[in-house]
């Protein structure tokens, strides 16, 4: 496997790791449900087309190499980290300012923040458009969990 495929997939799974912890917060803070389903939903979304367009629609070499985190090493870390977590919250799941802390901490990590910067540039290719219209509106969910945060009143702990 060439290092552009263990990308795709390493993204993948950062994708269906942050779905994974959002839908544990989901079903553990009921007050924040639909929230927590609402991301729970786009990160499968962003899963799915990335595993669609490179099982289907793309060949490996056409795949937008912008749209994928450059340092295969980091996005392994991250996704370590998330699957450690997944492991402690199913046990002891975090209360609400903790999944809050982490939902900022999973979308500020190398992975989520290269997405954000790819929806965010200029478009390049026909690829890089036809993956924006995919995502859609599945975009920014640093600023939304920090504007939820503040309408409901959640402290952000450091």
């Amino acid at each position: 496997m060439d290092k552009l495929s263990r990308l795709i997939e390493e993204s993948i799974e950062l994708e269906l790791n942050a779905a994974g912890l959002y839908a544990l917060f989901h079903c553990s803070i009921p007050e924040d449900a639909g929230f927590w389903w609402k991301l729970h939903q786009e990160e499968r979304n962003h899963a799915s087309l990335l595993s669609a367009l490179n099982e289907t629609f793309l060949p490996v070499d056409a795949y937008p190499e912008s749209l994928l985190l450059p340092r295969l090493e980091k996005l392994k870390a991250v996704n370590a980290r998330l699957n450690n977590l997944l492991e402690k919250f199913r046990e002891y799941p975090p209360n609400r300012e903790e999944a809050f802390r982490i939902a900022l901490e999973i979308e500020n990590s190398a992975g989520e923040l290269h997405f954000q910067k790819f929806i965010e540039h200029e478009d390049e290719t026909q690829v890089d458009k036809v993956f924006k219209n995919l995502i859609g509106n599945d975009k920014d969910h640093i600023l939304r969990i920090k504007k939820y945060m503040k309408e409901k009143g959640i402290e952000k702990q450091e």
